[in-house]
């Protein structure tokens, strides 16, 4: 079974002040800090589009990222987003509420 869409979370939206659905943006955010880097999944609000990064390595050696899923993130590759955005117990990990 094939997923048609990756499934929205549902969170706090800063912007909006409430409660509000977040969909999966399909890109990725690669920040390096010092000699580690930071790598997260962009959510944004259905309704403003205010963003919400989801944590996938926080504070991690470049090196200890798989050389070919490093360079995904920097490619903001359409499948690895969806394969993150499908994987429920991850998703549960970093608090974010499934719909």
């Amino acid at each position: 079974i094939t997923p048609e869409a990756v499934p929205t979370v549902r969170r706090n939206c800063s912007k909006c002040k409430e409660k509000r659905e977040f969909i999966n943006s399909m890109k990725f955010r690669v920040n390096a800090n010092g000699k580690n880097v930071d790598v997260w999944l962009i959510y944004r609000c259905k309704k403003c589009k205010h963003s919400w990064n989801l944590t996938i390595y926080e504070r991690k050696k470049p090196a200890k990222i798989a050389p070919q899923e490093y360079e995904l993130f920097m490619e903001n590759d359409a499948e690895l987003a969806s394969q993150y955005g499908n994987d429920i117990e991850f998703l549960k990990r970093n608090n974010a509420e499934l719909r």
